[in-house]
């Protein structure tokens, strides 16, 4: 039997979304990140509506999945949920261990105002 990584991610990720539930007046704020890129969403699960969103994929951020990538992104989806009037949130790892890309991340929102 082999371990299969995605998939223990995955089963971490279900058992924490159990626990974590973005409301109108705490949205989550969810990572996820792939072998290139860097994703973070402020995700309302009540009406089921993203209300603000960073990637990688923006120009001026960097390329690669690496921890200066996560702290600009961090700090992008910071402003625009703060912009949205967002000040708020749960903060969802996504299965992932907190530590290197995901603290990195959460650090630069919460600097940049974001409070969880």
């Amino acid at each position: 039997m082999t371990i299969k990584r995605k998939e223990i991610r995955q089963r971490i990720h279900k058992r924490i979304r159990r626990k974590v539930l973005g409301t109108q007046a705490r949205p989550r704020l969810a990572v996820h990140f792939s072998n290139q890129h860097v994703y973070a969403q402020v995700i309302d699960d009540v009406k089921g509506v993203t209300v603000a969103s960073a990637s990688t994929h923006v120009e001026g951020v960097g390329s690669g999945a690496t921890i200066a990538s996560a702290i600009k992104v961090g700090q992008i989806v910071a402003e625009r949920a703060k912009s949205a009037g967002i000040e708020n949130v749960v903060f969802d790892r996504g299965g992932h261990i907190y530590h290197g890309k995901v603290k990195a991340l959460a650090d630069a929102a919460r600097t940049a105002g974001l409070q969880f």
